[in-house]
């Protein structure tokens, strides 16, 4: 096996801001003693590609350059080829818009990242798991339906070039087009199926989504359960005096608000629809969630 890092590269991350910041990062990585070779993406999906290739030829610890994209398409590029694979360890240098998964381990991510990867320390962190109709999918961060799902759709599509100014302006036309129905499921042993409507339902591996969004404050990526957020049918007026409570997680004591530590999630839906899975957005069938404890070794 090899001993070197596997640096995965997205320049377009951050908007622009890792093409201009990465070279001097791993520069001085290097001049730590910190050996590792490095490849740059060239476009969505290429990083899911390059990590595989990367750990057919051995490497087994990875640095993601970017954001939690980036780190989303490393993961998925050596579990979906094999799920079960040797011990992996995974390395941030944060470069991107949100860079949520660090948040709960440091509010100064890039920084700490930087000083766990020279320090050698490590975390075994969970991996969430969804199969679908034409696959599997992991997830590092979380995944939600509903609308932090139709938000995500929408920066991603027409906005995602204005940062974090273009999640705000998503956020903006969804509430003005606010839309609440069922997405049904049920968890661990229970039989009956929840068919109420909701404004979103989130599958939390760790706190925070969109950079500074703390939608699952109890979330813990250690503990090997799933943080599963529900909220509810809430209006728009009621939405729009919420919002600001979805950045310092006092939302979830809202009536309409609840929360509960699952291992397993079955749906029931009748049609593929939009699911955000660590700031990207994917159109699925969902059959199954559920949670690999351990799965990955963080460096934090």
């Amino acid at each position: 096996m090899k001993e070197h890092f596997f640096a995965i590269v997205n320049p377009a991350a951050g908007g622009g801001r890792s093409a201009k910041l990465a070279g001097p990062a791993l520069a001085r990585l290097r001049d730590a003693g910190v050996r590792v070779d490095v490849i740059a993406s060239t476009g969505p999906g290429h990083a899911i590609e390059l990590a595989h290739e990367g750990y057919r030829q051995g490497y087994r610890q990875f640095l993601a350059v970017g954001g939690d994209g980036t780190a989303h398409e490393i993961v998925n590029g050596i579990f979906a080829a094999d799920p079960a694979p040797d011990r992996v360890a995974l390395a941030f240098l944060p470069l991107g818009t949100g860079n949520s998964f660090l948040r709960d381990f440091s509010e100064n991510g890039a920084e700490a990242a930087m000083q766990a990867l020279l320090a050698g320390r490590t975390r075994r962190c969970d991996l969430l798991r969804l199969t679908h109709a034409t696959g599997t999918l992991y997830s590092i961060n979380l995944l939600s339906v509903g609308f932090t799902a139709d938000v995500g759709a929408l920066a991603n599509r027409r906005f995602k070039r204005l940062g974090e100014l273009g999640y705000l302006l998503g956020v903006f036309v969804r509430v003005l087009q606010l839309r609440r129905r069922a997405f049904p499921l049920r968890c661990d042993a229970g039989t009956e199926w929840d068919t109420r409507r909701c404004l979103f339902l989130a599958f939390c591996n760790s706190k925070f989504t969109g950079g500074t969004m703390l939608i699952a404050p109890q979330a813990d990526p250690t503990d090997g359960l799933i943080e599963y957020v529900r909220w509810g049918p809430i209006g728009r007026f009621g939405l729009v005096r919420m919002l600001p409570r979805l950045y310092d997680g006092t939302h979830i004591q809202h009536p309409l608000a609840s929360r509960r530590a699952v291992r397993r999630v079955e749906f029931n839906l009748p049609a593929p629809v939009d699911v955000l899975v660590d700031g990207e957005v994917f159109t699925l069938d969902c059959h199954s969630l559920d949670i690999l404890p351990a799965a990955v070794d963080v460096y934090i």
